[in-house]
């Protein structure tokens, strides 16, 4: 049996690492894609709910007070 030569051990070494680096590379942008699509996402949903937020004070503000009145049993 012919025992490898050791650069030849390191060179296909290297060859993983530097598959593995492609593939860790094309994950990370992946994943940067997706931090910048669920950042928008968020922040629309941040602008919606202060929108709604600022719709349900004006609907307190219109609402009549709470007083019991006088007349009342």
């Amino acid at each position: 049996m012919v025992t490898p030569h050791p650069l030849d051990l390191i060179a296909e070494r290297v060859e993983r690492l530097l598959l593995r680096h492609a593939e860790l590379e094309r994950t990370n942008a992946l994943l940067a894609e997706q931090v910048t699509t669920l950042t928008q996402e968020r922040d629309s949903l941040k602008s919606r709910l202060s929108a709604a937020r600022a719709r349900v004070d004006l609907l307190l503000e219109r609402l009549p007070e709470n007083n019991p009145s006088k007349d009342a049993p």
